[in-house]
């Protein structure tokens, strides 16, 4: 992350996808300090829009990703968020805030316990991802509902490639280039072809290419 996010020293916080940001906020500013970083929480400014205007670097946290998702849509911090992203302006997500960089919310595996305006995420990239991907278990007398499955009930209503990543890995995107990062290799999923396995370290900047599907 210190590597990913250069020179910047100052990171706004999108604690939106739990319901004390109090403590989520203060979680993050704690563990943040201890890698070099100051810390803005994004629900603790006067004009939230005008932290997103001014911010360095941006990291939206884990837990529940419709909540996230509707609380940036209620907040009419969608666009400007997508806008400074595109712009170059680093953004790190962890679990729910990974799921909302993507085309949708689609392949999340929170429940929804709140109902946003719409499934469109911030689409700063052409593709979803399945966060804390399971393989089935081949030990179990019941297979059904696997990760593997919902993906393909997925595939058979939308376009959009899927990352299914393992916990320990992350995906690290700059410009055209897609790199698979961690300690655990992740399955891709593209709409009309079998699983393909990818390794740590490997290129996926195939994802990026507008024919990825």
């Amino acid at each position: 992350m210190r590597d990913f996010l250069g020179p910047v020293r100052r990171v706004l916080f999108l604690p939106f996808a739990l319901q004390d940001r109090d403590a989520y906020a203060a979680k993050a500013r704690g563990r943040l300090k201890r890698m070099g970083f100051e810390c803005e929480s994004l629900h603790d400014a006067a004009t939230p829009s005008a932290a997103v205007e001014r911010a360095e670097a941006f990291f939206a946290g884990g837990g529940n990703t419709f909540r996230l998702l509707k609380a940036l849509y209620d907040g009419g911090l969608l666009a400007p968020l997508q806008r400074r992203a595109e712009a170059g302006i680093p953004y790190v997500g962890t679990s729910a805030g990974s799921n909302v960089a993507c085309m949708t919310i689609q392949t999340t595996n929170d429940m929804p316990i709140v109902q946003p305006e719409s499934f469109e995420a911030l689409s700063l990239v052409p593709f979803n991802i399945n966060l804390h991907y399971l393989d089935p278990d081949p030990a179990s007398a019941h297979q059904g509902e696997t990760r593997e499955e919902r993906i393909r009930e997925f595939h058979e209503e939308n376009e959009p490639p899927v990352v299914g990543l393992r916990e320990g890995a992350m995906l690290r995107i700059e410009g055209a280039s897609v790199v698979l990062k961690g300690t655990a290799g992740a399955r891709i999923f593209r709409r009309g072809r079998g699983p393909e396995e990818a390794a740590p370290g490997a290129s996926l900047d195939f994802l990026l290419e507008s024919d990825a599907p």
